[in-house]
């Protein structure tokens, strides 16, 4: 029995990277997909590869106003009904406090944060009525971030608190909110981003023992397979979670960290 037989998931940010790992494991798991993503020829080629009977895509620039809600309406087109909501798609522009002004700022947070909330309240007459979920794809630096991740922090710690609202306040609807917060994954743009950044091009195989005590990164292929659970019935009725995908607890690394240096 496979584990997502006929339920229909719409993953926003699902051309590359974890939400394209996702779209790919939740059809061999017997779902229909939705793909969501800003370029539509990545999108097209996506769609073909896992067949457009398993497989819709619908485009659109979530920092946009409008967009959330003309994207649910195209959403539920594809297949007629909605049981799952995937809230992945996200900035990560890096900048510091002083890199980061008001237009930057606004920006982020209308696409890791507000879009998801908007895209939540127009789709959710159709989680009443599929009693389905949202999974939102946060991230550890919820908890506090870096330096020069500050807005995208931020988001994910409102991110962080909106999933627990919305579960306590959707709970007595049979919807269900819950979050995966993602430590440092090994995507395409992850990689090019810290070749931007100078790295070498081996640079996934030198990685500091306290970022990666396994040796090396997650893979977005790891994460989708985490996802299952929660956009599965078998994580039904569990509401409200906020779970670290990480290879290390949030508590205990700076320690940790210390200990390995004076050794």
């Amino acid at each position: 029995m496979m584990r997502l037989q006929d339920q229909v998931i719409f993953i926003t940010g699902s051309t590359t990277g974890i939400g394209a790992a996702m779209a790919r494991l939740f059809v061999a798991e017997g779902a229909r997909v939705i793909i969501h993503g800003r370029d539509e020829e990545r999108g097209k080629i996506l769609q073909r590869e896992l067949g457009d009977q398993w497989a819709g895509f619908v485009q659109g620039d979530l920092a946009d106003t409008n967009c959330p809600a003309l994207l649910a309406d195209k959403a539920q087109r594809c297949f007629g009904k909605l049981d799952v909501l995937v809230n992945n798609a996200a900035l990560t522009s890096r900048a510091n406090l002083e890199q980061t002004d008001a237009s930057s700022f606004d920006r982020l947070i209308a696409v890791n944060l507000r879009a998801p909330m908007m895209l939540i309240r127009a789709l959710l007459p159709a989680l009443k009525k599929s009693k389905g979920c949202v999974l939102n794809i946060g991230s550890v630096l919820a908890y506090c971030g870096q330096s020069n991740l500050l807005a995208y922090s931020v988001s994910k710690g409102g991110l962080m608190t909106m999933t627990r609202n919305l579960a306590d306040t959707l709970g007595i609807s049979g919807v269900r909110v819950n979050q995966l917060n993602v430590g440092w994954t090994l995507t395409e743009n992850e990689y090019q981003c810290k070749l931007d950044d100078g790295l070498p091009e081996d640079w996934p195989d030198h990685l500091p023992p306290d970022a990666a005590p396994s040796g090396k990164l997650l893979a977005a292929e790891e994460i989708a397979e985490a996802a299952i659970y929660w956009v599965s019935q078998a994580s039904r009725p569990v509401s409200g979670s906020v779970v670290e995908i990480e290879q290390y607890p949030m508590i205990g690394r700076i320690a940790n960290q210390e200990r390995e240096n004076k050794e």
